[in-house]
Parts: structure tokens; sequence; C-alpha cells
């Protein structure tokens, strides 16, 4: 039986990161399914439709074919064969993904790919309802969120490194917004299972906290 990680948590929390790095080291798959919710709303953005329509979603998703491939280790994501694993994480993606992600048909339609690839292999499952919804029997659940202030740095540390034009205080904005959406949302809010634990990594360095997660996961998988 594959051990199921389920990490959740809002935006810029370094959900992703500390996954990987944790996954890496305990020799896990790492599925990163925000990548698949940005891939939905990078398909919708190619072909002009508002991610927040619905209707209008939804009648793309037969055109959809969402692969994840790890490759070295490391998840590539192919949106109909194109590797968009860079262009997904644009800030415009990202409030996409947020869109697409209260879809009812959007989840439905990535829901059975998630529980799959959780079925066949030892994984570490980062997204913002993996332990309340997509895997809800799942050994370890985890909620990792972090000050608003501190995410907001993080995140525009990291898309001033990739060469964005961004304004730190238009991604406090941006993270502000997206915390709200995605906690008020009416299909699987993103809140912590009631058997997390929850993390907050604030003042913690990316080792720390990759120690601190592989910490709990030995602890609820050996005991």
């Amino acid at each position: 039986m594959s051990v199921n990680v389920a990490i959740d948590g809002p935006a810029g929390a370094g959900k992703s990161t500390v996954a990987k790095g944790a996954a890496a080291k305990l020799g896990y798959i790492y599925v990163d399914t925000g990548a698949l919710y940005r891939a939905v709303g990078v398909y919708a953005l190619r072909n002009g439709i508002d991610t927040k329509n619905a209707d209008g979603v939804s009648s793309l998703l037969p055109e959809i074919s969402v692969e994840l491939k790890f490759i070295d280790g490391v998840q590539h994501v192919l949106l109909n064969g194109d590797d968009v694993s860079v262009e997904i994480r644009t800030p415009d993606a990202s409030m996409a993904a947020s869109n697409v992600s209260a879809i009812p048909a959007v989840r439905a339609f990535l829901f059975d790919l998630q529980r799959d690839i959780a079925k066949k292999n030892n994984c570490l499952m980062d997204g913002r309802d993996i332990g309340t919804v997509v895997l809800p029997n799942a050994q370890v659940k985890i909620f990792l969120t972090a000050d608003p202030e501190e995410r907001a740095m993080r995140r525009y540390k990291e898309l001033k490194e990739k060469g964005s034009d961004v304004k730190y205080e238009d991604v406090l904005d941006d993270l502000i917004k997206r915390d709200y959406q995605d906690s008020h949302r009416e299909i699987a809010p993103l809140k912590p299972a009631e058997d997390s634990v929850v993390f907050n990594t604030t003042g913690y360095t990316l080792e720390e906290s990759v120690a601190k997660v592989i910490s709990i996961i030995e602890e609820k998988t050996n005991g």
C-alpha cells in the first residue's frame, strides 16, 4: 500500500518547495496539484475565455489533456503535449488557477488523475483541498502556512529572480485576494483537515521547514 502525504495551505506558504525537498529526501514522488489547475487556466486564457465563466471554461475541458511527467524526479506539466511548466508560473496563470479551481466541472476533470497518481506511488501531494477532499484517507496531513507578508516577499523574490517586473505591494495585494477567494469558495474551500498538523513556516529557513515536515511524516508513518 502506498504512503500518501497531503500538504495543503495558502499561496506562497512554500508548499511546493518544502514538499519537493521532503519528497527528494524520502524517495517519494512529488505532485503539485496546483500546476494542473494552472494548466487549465492557461488554456482558457489562450482561448480568450473568462476564467470565472464556469460554462465557458467547462466547454473547453473536452479539448484539454493534462499530464504530469516525472523526469529525473522533477515534475513537468504537459498541456496537450506541450511542456507548460514555465508558462503556468506567471501571476496571470496563478489567478486563473484560483478562478477555475472554483468550478465543479474542472475539479471533477482533474480529480481522478490526482487519485490515480496517489494510488500508484508513495507521494507528497500539495494543493488546497488534498487532505479534505482529494486524499481524505492520506496517512499524513499537513497544513503549511506563513504570515501574509512573508509569503508575499517569498513570491516577490521568486518572480524577480525569473525576470518579472513586479512590485511587492502588488504581489501582497494579489495574495490577499487569492487567500480570500480560495477560503470562501463554495466548492472545497481552503481549510485545514480536522486531523492535519498545522505548521507555520514564518521565520523558518527552507532547510528547517523540510526537516520539520520530514519529522512529522516519519512520526505519523512509524508510530
